[in-house]
């Protein structure tokens, strides 16, 4: 399956429709899960589906106005909090929490909710369909689909689909990554590819729109304006660093047979109080997420290096190891063999070596077309190539 995200402009009835099922499906979530979690912490029961839905019906009873949007959305607020309280007692996720108006909303319908006629959409309780702006092609037949709207006030439409990925040819390369700050991740093959640190490009604007946010009075119309702007900076943001990252992470997929990573532990990381800012604004989570769907779709291997395997202390030319060095310790002479060794990058090729190694013990189909490239010095640029 496969998720086609657009961005569309809703007409004042749509807007005034989506909203209504926007406050509807909030309301019934927060009231089922109120009512779930008194009855699983009194009385020890586990509500299922069926009871949960039967709840419904005299939730409508009670509050007419619920049946002024389609009953497909409330069916479906439902199906997802029994899929939280799923995930939840198998120990996946956190306790489910309860909805906010103040946060994103969403509403989810599938094929009895909406129809698509000759590229356009329809939705329940709606005449005219979506206005919306088709920024690729839509392929496979759709099952679902989810309207949203975050808190700087933009529409999105995600369809999902039934998808048949088309798998890259095979190639005889593979690369290691080594993480870090300075450069957002450094390659086996000699490349340093410089973060994009976008919330501190608009660090200033953020401080101003929420320095003008803070004065305003709580509960007011210029206040509302306020909380407006100061989301069209945060999304402004993750925008930037989200196309940034699916721009790297589509490179070395197409690019490389195999990638080998450290597993890295971020919850761990960003309770450095000194680099926990630089390390959330990053994206290492997303950028690993990413990796991992397009390699599996698009038929790549992605190696994983435990994160105690000592990458900056061996020599990548000849082995030996020596001592732990501090991160301020750029450049280091080896002891054994005197070469001069970068880093991040000999780290990115002792990677590279390991993840091979694990790859050909474990007899990945495929990987006896992989071999290990040692960069050139040629190759040791110190800018990125452009993505």
């Amino acid at each position: 399956m496969k998720a086609y995200k657009y961005r569309f402009f809703p007409t004042t009835e749509q807007a005034e429709l989506l909203a209504k099922s926007f406050g509807c499906v909030r309301y019934v979530y927060n009231s089922i899960l109120d009512w779930r979690s008194k009855e699983y912490t009194q009385n020890g029961n586990k509500i299922n589906y069926s009871a949960s839905s039967k709840r419904l019906t005299e939730l409508k009873k009670e509050t007419e106005w619920l049946k002024e949007v389609s009953s497909v959305v409330l069916q479906q607020a439902l199906r997802n909090q029994d899929a939280a309280f799923a995930n939840f007692f198998a120990k996946r996720a956190k306790y489910p929490n309860f909805k906010s108006k103040h946060q994103k909303q969403s509403i989810r319908l599938v094929s009895s909710g909406f129809r698509l006629v000759d590229g356009k959409l329809y939705i329940a309780k709606s005449k005219e369909p979506l206005n919306i702006k088709w920024s690729r092609e839509l392929k496979g037949k759709i099952s679902s689909i989810t309207i949203s709207k975050d808190c700087s006030g933009r529409y999105f439409v995600s369809m999902l689909s039934d998808f048949e990925p088309e798998k890259l040819p095979v190639i005889d390369k593979a690369i290691g990554i080594d993480w870090g700050l300075t450069d957002f991740i450094t390659t086996s093959d000699g490349y340093k590819y410089k973060p994009l640190k976008s919330t501190k490009k608009y660090a200033k604007k953020l401080a101003k729109t929420q320095r003008h946010l803070a004065k305003k009075v709580k509960g007011s119309h210029n206040r509302n304006k306020a909380r407006l702007k100061v989301a069209k900076v945060h999304a402004k943001i993750a925008d930037s660093r989200h196309d940034f990252l699916h721009k790297l992470s589509t490179k070395l997929i197409r690019e490389n047979q195999v990638i080998s990573i450290e597993d890295i532990a971020l919850s761990n990381l960003v309770k450095n109080r000194k680099l926990s800012k630089s390390i959330s604004d990053s994206g290492w989570n997303t950028f690993v997420n990413q990796l991992n769907y397009k390699a599996e779709m698009y038929g790549r291997t992605i190696s994983k290096i435990s994160r105690w395997f000592p990458s900056s202390q061996i020599c990548s030319e000849c082995g030996h190891r020596g001592s732990k060095k501090p991160l301020d310790v750029r450049r280091w002479k080896c002891a054994e063999c005197h070469s001069i060794l970068d880093r991040d990058i000999n780290a990115a090729i002792n990677i590279n070596t390991a993840g091979l190694a694990e790859i050909n013990a474990c007899g990945v189909e495929g990987s006896e077309v992989l071999k290990y490239l040692k960069p050139s010095e040629t190759m040791l640029k110190q800018e990125s190539p452009p993505l």
